[in-house]
């Protein structure tokens, strides 16, 4: 663990700790390997896990133990547990809440359960991806003070330890049967005399969880709602902005090049994490992601991005990093996806708006961006696009319908002329995706000039267009399972002479619309099945990464992927025995 590194895990065993402006990446030995400070697209303070160095470890010092570990019910604080020869010792972890952009606060609490053990302490921050150092450590009482690349850092709880100039802050700890040790770590911007004490802040992160986690035992698999319903809070800054994942390059595939930045906002994934939200209630969360969605169109309109920083800024062109990486992972920030032009972001976000406006909670500014979308869509729905997987510009099929969806619901949601208008427009669009995506035999092509099988057309179908008793989608489905689907899990599309599997991993966003474009065709228990294998496809601590390689049974990509645990919440709403959707 020489320079501050530390041997890398298989992604299924890492948890992430997230207070809604930053996340922190925990392995299983409690040492937190990725840290970015003070937001989520800031440089990284700790960035063992693509190996930039920097970390803040706390483990039992006998080596010979067992590790597990558990999320309190409908938080995002995590408990490590490990059993020694001699002990059981647990860790508990947290980003104190509520949270402040410029300022981040990070709590540890050891405690021993049984026996009697000694506990290692190990901080050692490097500001910049691993490339800066701590200046001027000091002991100031109780709390270590210290600055490294533009930061204060402060550390309660530690004042035994000592700082070594190339290896950090040491110490270590024993504790008997019912003893704790707080360690309290502050990165902020600026000089802080804000108190460290771990009680009152211990209590103010558990009773935000609290009002930010609603009730869900009605729902089909309540834990995992919850647990879902927390991690998209955790990712939601209070500007409304959620990220796509706390992570940058952990690969989709190995050595394949496929290694990208989420830690940015992208306007569908908000809007799916929205349309789950507005499905059990109107929730705090669809009015953030509403007030930013909103934000963006009526700033940018026929220029809209896919992607944004949480705080609406634009996303950094891709660049690489001098380091080793995670892997088989190539080291990358920034995300070259967000100049693309991705007609269906605008499909997403309509139905957003229509969704928030059926639980009363459209703005007069998001009505006013139902317009400017509007207008964009009428005068760009020719045009060829990126699509769902921003990939080559094409006349994809997806993209069109799910424009015709957001269109459609919006004219039922908004009375008068802007619903006869909508209703128009997608009428028009409609018709023109049919006549050109639209095979003789009732299935909808993967794009106008493409006819292979294609999961993200499970999406609009899952929202209701075609409707369900249009042919075409029960007929689409059918294809999609018979082509891309393997031993109960989704593929996105085929690749020429590779066999699925292969080339990529089951794609766990595809396997949640798969249950819900299953369940509107009328086969509740076909939709079961669906939603149960799928989420069977997470790490012991409950996290979806984008991918599932099913033959390793191992996570791909970056952790934890927003859209998939949205997904799951829409399904735990959907295929409850007392709410189906509609017909």
């Amino acid at each position: 663990m020489a320079n501050g590194l530390c041997p890398p895990w298989v992604l299924r065993e890492y948890a992430v700790l997230a207070d809604g402006e930053r996340g922190a990446v925990v392995d299983p030995e409690g040492r937190i390997v990725w840290l970015c400070a003070p937001r989520w697209h800031s440089d990284a303070v700790f960035s063992s896990l693509i190996g930039g160095g920097g970390f803040f470890g706390v483990e039992p010092e006998d080596r010979w133990h067992v590790w597990g570990g558990y999320y309190e019910d409908g938080t995002l604080i995590r408990v490590s547990r490990w059993v020694t020869a001699d002990a059981v010792v647990e860790c508990r972890d947290a980003l104190a809440m509520p949270a402040s952009p410029d300022r981040l606060v990070l709590l540890r609490r050891m405690r021993v359960e049984q026996g009697e053990a000694r506990l290692r302490l190990r901080l050692e921050p490097r500001p910049g991806f691993g490339a800066c150092r701590v200046r001027d450590p000091r002991l100031e009482g109780s709390v270590w003070t210290a600055e490294a690349g533009g930061l204060r850092l402060r550390l309660r709880g530690a004042h035994g330890a000592a700082w070594n100039p190339e290896s950090g802050l040491r110490g270590a700890f024993r504790l008997r049967k019912g003893e704790c040790q707080d360690l309290v770590l502050e990165l902020s911007e600026r000089a802080s005399t804000a108190a460290l004490d771990p009680d009152p802040l211990w209590a103010r992160t558990e009773d935000a969880w609290r009002r930010a986690v609603p009730d869900c035992s009605s729902l089909a698999a309540p834990r995992d709602a919850r647990h879902a319903y927390a991690v998209l809070r955790g990712l939601t800054s209070s500007s409304g902005g959620m990220v796509a994942a706390v992570t940058t390059s952990l690969p989709e595939r190995a050595n394949t090049g496929r290694s990208y930045d989420y830690r940015f906002a992208w306007l569908r994934d908000q809007s799916y994490a929205g349309l789950a939200v507005a499905a059990h209630g109107p929730h705090d969360l669809l009015d953030g992601t509403v007030r930013f969605t909103a934000e963006r169109i009526l700033a940018d309109g026929d220029g809209l991005h896919p992607a944004y920083t949480v705080d609406g800024g634009r996303v950094p062109q891709e660049q690489g990093l001098p380091l080793s990486g995670y892997p088989g992972g190539n080291d990358r920030i920034g995300n070259r996806a967000a100049s693309q032009f991705q007609l269906d972001t605008f499909g997403e976000v309509l139905q957003l708006f229509a969704a928030a406006a059926h639980h009363d909670r459209l703005t007069p500014e998001a009505e006013q961006a139902v317009t400017v979308a509007a207008d964009a869509v009428e005068r760009n729905w020719r045009r060829p696009d990126a699509g769902l997987w921003e990939l080559d510009e094409r006349w994809w099929t997806q993209s069109r319908l799910s424009v015709v969806c957001g269109l459609r619901q919006v004219a039922e949601a908004l009375p008068g002329r802007q619903a006869q208008r909508c209703a128009e427009l997608a009428e028009a669009v409609f018709t023109e995706t049919r006549r050109r995506c639209l095979r003789a035999d009732g299935r909808w092509r993967r794009a106008a000039d493409d006819d292979g099988p294609e999961a993200s057309l499970l999406t609009p179908l899952a929202r209701g267009c075609p409707p369900s008793d249009d042919p075409s989608s029960a007929i689409t489905r059918r294809f999609v399972e018979e082509q891309l689907a393997r031993d109960g899990y989704v593929y996105r599309f085929g690749h020429a002479g590779i066999p699925l599997g292969e080339a990529e991993g089951a794609f766990l966003l595809c396997g949640f619309t798969m249950a819900l474009a299953t369940d509107r065709l009328g086969d509740r228990a076909g939709a079961l099945r669906w939603f149960e294998r799928t989420r069977a496809a997470c790490g012991p601590s409950g996290l979806f990464a984008e991918e599932y390689d099913v033959r390793q049974r191992q996570l791909r990509g970056n952790l934890p992927q927003a859209f998939v645990h949205a997904l799951l919440l829409e399904c735990a709403v959907r295929l409850n025995d007392v709410c189906a959707l509609p017909r």
